[in-house]
């Protein structure tokens, strides 16, 4: 999915198996836990950061997935949409040494440009000056990834694997081979559900008893176009920033691609007088766009084509407790949390899961009972605030961001910001650029919003902040924080 969107280099070190300090001098000497096999059920990009992170505790990892492998010379339809990676990314891809390969495909966006219907722009910086999101495309993200992860010499990394059924007592796998058609069934000692939203592995767990599980779909699809590159491969709209077309029920973003193309994604109603139900024909679906997209209808040569080539696809949030079965399954990522992409932490709490995870294995050693309890204990909150975060900033991306209050309300946070820089961080930084855990973020979001409700009424323009009952009024409202 879309979004808006953007070293710890940890020994390996086997645990004793008890606490030998009060033994005396003779005896024997501590022996090591055996590694074990684990086993990934995704090869995306939580799975491929996964294993590569569960190598380095000195583990073989065996991972199971779906697909064709998406960098072989035959086509594979792949998921084409740009994701935002940001901090809580990088520190994951840092923890495992990655991340200067990852930067090679990646484009910083410092902040966002609005298109209004008459094609004016208004610019929003990210954070503070040097912040950046960045650019990456989904299917060379995964490339890269499955390319270090096979360059590990204890990952093995097996494609066309469907799973078919979970067997979570007898901890089997009933494996299909999509390209031979065997099936075959596979034991596995520790499973790790990374395969996505439509996870098999939380299916299985589903089964269980006391498992709880929603889903909520949003209203609108969205729909993958692109903005083609300009002479030479440039860029025909700013590179370094995230493009927004917000029309309040519905918008259109735009994310740059290295070979100076952007790309784009329509999140439009399903339904109603304005939706995908009512844009049947070329004609119609050019005359709308000419309408209020008019600055990026002549950089996208291919709209009608595309428009019906490529696939409207669903929003969906995915909440479900536990995300563990026994000591033996976990799952993470989108397996466990998925949500709807207008915050762009879908990929980076996906990845921040797998530094946790890590920490918790420098800690506990091989005491996965403990592992997986504080694991599922201590990201559920944050699972849970990140998804309500994800539909809130999908508003006011939609509604809002057009808006010269908010933009005012915006301009006097981030006063209060440079005043305060010990008592205010904005929601977005909060989220975007720091490792807070997203529950507190949420927390603190939702009270910095109630104090700007009590302040924006004294203020109609920027300049009444630095006002004296103003500047009081700031002063006794943070004075309480």
């Amino acid at each position: 999915m879309p979004a808006e969107w953007v070293t710890f280099a940890f020994p390996l070190t086997v645990p004793l198996l008890a606490d030998f300090s009060a033994v005396a001098m003779t005896s024997p000497a501590p022996v090591a836990e055996p590694a074990e096999t684990l086993t990934v059920m995704g090869g995306g990009l939580v799975g491929c950061l996964l294993a590569l992170y569960l190598t380095r505790h000195g583990h073989q990892v065996d991972v199971f997935e779906r697909r064709p492998d998406i960098r072989g010379a035959t086509p594979v339809e792949a998921r084409s949409i740009n994701l935002a990676l940001s901090d809580r990314g990088w520190r994951a891809l840092e923890g495992v040494g990655i991340a200067e390969a990852v930067r090679e495909v990646a484009i910083p966006m410092h902040g966002r440009v609005m298109h209004d219907p008459a094609g004016n722009l208004t610019h929003q910086p990210y954070g503070q000056a040097g912040q950046a999101i960045y650019s990456v495309s989904r299917a060379g993200l995964n490339r890269r990834m499955l390319d270090l992860a096979e360059q590990q010499p204890g990952i093995r990394v097996q494609f066309n694997q469907q799973c078919r059924r979970v067997d979570v007592r007898r901890q089997e796998l009933e494996m299909l081979d999509v390209a031979t058609g065997q099936a075959r069934t596979v034991p596995y000692q520790r499973l790790f559900g990374a395969d996505g939203a439509y996870s098999a592995v939380r299916g299985a767990l589903q089964r269980t008893d006391r498992f709880n599980y929603s889903q909520h779909y949003l209203d609108y699809g969205y729909k993958e176009l692109t903005i083609a590159a300009g002479p030479d491969n440039t860029w025909a709209l700013e590179k370094n920033a995230l493009h927004i077309w917000p029309r309040g029920q519905y918008m259109m973003i735009a994310l740059p691609n290295l070979d100076g193309s952007f790309n784009c994604t329509l999140f439009f109603p399903y339904e109603g007088p304005v939706s995908f139900a009512t844009l049947q024909t070329p004609a119609q679906v050019r005359d709308f766009f000419a309408d209020v997209f008019p600055d990026a209808v002549p950089l996208m040569p291919e709209l009608e084509t595309e428009f019906f080539d490529n696939p409207t696809s669903s929003l969906v949030t995915v909440r479900c407790f536990p995300w563990t079965y026994q000591h033996d399954v976990l799952l993470l990522g989108d397996a466990s949390h998925a949500i709807v992409p207008f915050y762009g932490q879908g990929m980076n709490a996906g990845f921040e899961d797998c530094t946790v995870l890590d920490q918790l294995l420098q800690q506990h050693g091989r005491d996965w009972g403990q592992i997986f309890h504080e694991f599922e204990v201590s990201r559920k909150p944050d699972a849970d605030a990140m998804a309500d975060l994800a539909v809130y900033n999908f508003q006011e991306m939609r509604d809002r961001v057009a808006d010269p209050r908010f933009l005012l309300q915006k301009k006097i946070e981030g006063k209060i910001s440079g005043q305060y820089p010990d008592k205010w961080l904005p929601l977005y930084s909060q989220v975007t650029f720091s490792h807070l855990p997203y529950a507190e973020a949420l927390a603190n979001g939702q009270a910095q919003e109630q104090i700007m409700q009590r302040l924006m009424p004294h203020i109609q323009t920027e300049q009444d902040y630095q006002r004296p009952e103003v500047q009081d009024l700031v002063a006794q409202e943070m004075a309480r924080r």
